[in-house]
């Protein structure tokens, strides 16, 4: 553009560049109290993610990058499924978004996709918003002809997701704390019962580290091959800020390239939960500020 063009028409011209690789909200749906479904406008991540990736999100400048997975995508219309759960400052202006707004950054596929299974009896086992990271890797195993079994869980029956979508793969087992919903109890109670009655070759499990952890100890006996998703703290998603790091085997790795999935008898659960723990104050801060009510005149200078 030549310096002699007005700066206004400049800036426009170029606000509207941008525009175009900003991604815009299709959908919206509330799943559960604290959980929510955006269908995003992400054409080229839509045709070439594979299950288990992620992408990285950006409201907009200045905003937190959010690594979230891409639950569902759909290459015809272009578009990539979310699933937040509203926990902090950050995940709750995303889902405070409407259909037509939009997301100014999502960098993506990032990470590396699930080792699926060729054959055999999978266990899908996820716990919370961990469900719908779990699904796209049971659509992928249904594509391949594996037998798929999937345990969900929630508290209550209002907090079950993706019920629906995983009963389209295979057979599907609801368990809530309460009993509200399914069988009473947690995931690990009814997986213990799918191992008693054999024949299960591998599980894949996603969802809190405790849940992780405790069907990790269920297998290892077992000698079930089992992969869980881990969420670590990441920033940048290509490994250079190695906040991202997790211990597996003894061996530092970086969820962001070296995963986000894991053999789960490796993987160092005590060392993941403290560093999960590392912001958590600055966190409850930022809610906190978020939260408040603005404070402009409610108190007066001193001396005034």
């Amino acid at each position: 553009m030549p310096s002699s063009q007005p700066k206004v028409l400049r800036w426009l011209l170029a606000r509207g560049a941008a525009l175009q690789f900003m991604h815009t909200v299709l959908s919206k749906r509330k799943l559960s109290p604290n959980v929510t479904r955006l269908d995003v406008l992400a054409e080229r991540i839509a045709a070439i993610r594979l299950p288990g990736q992620f992408v990285i999100v950006r409201r907009g400048d200045g905003a937190e990058r959010i690594p979230l997975t891409i639950a569902d995508s759909d290459e015809k219309a272009g578009s990539i499924t979310l699933v937040i759960q509203a926990v902090g400052k950050s995940t709750r202006e995303l889902v405070a978004l409407d259909p037509g707004e939009v997301i100014q950054d999502i960098s993506g596929p990032l990470g590396k996709p699930t080792e699926l299974a060729e054959a055999g009896h999978a266990l899908c086992i996820g716990g919370g918003v961990g469900t719908a990271v779990v699904h796209p890797i049971a659509q992928g195993l249904f594509r391949r002809g594996v037998r798929v079994t999937s345990v969900i869980g929630g508290r209550s029956k209002e907090w079950v997701i993706f019920e629906e979508e995983l009963r389209r793969l295979g057979e599907v087992v609801v368990c809530t704390d309460d009993g509200s919903y399914g069988r009473k109890g947690f995931v690990t109670d009814a997986a213990k019962d799918l191992f008693a009655a054999g024949g299960v070759n591998v599980v894949y499990a996603i969802g809190p580290v405790p849940m992780m952890r405790a069907v990790a100890g269920l297998t290892r006996p077992l000698g079930i091959h089992t992969i869980v998703s881990l969420n670590p703290v990441m920033v940048d998603g290509t490994g250079m800020c190695g906040g991202c790091r997790v211990s597996i085997g003894g061996e530092t790795k970086f969820a962001c390239v070296d995963g986000p999935e894991f053999d789960g008898h490796k993987v160092d659960f005590d060392l993941l939960w403290d560093r999960l723990g590392t912001y958590r104050k600055h966190e409850e801060h930022s809610l906190t500020r978020h939260e408040e009510a603005c404070r402009i005149g409610l108190q007066k200078p001193e001396g005034y």
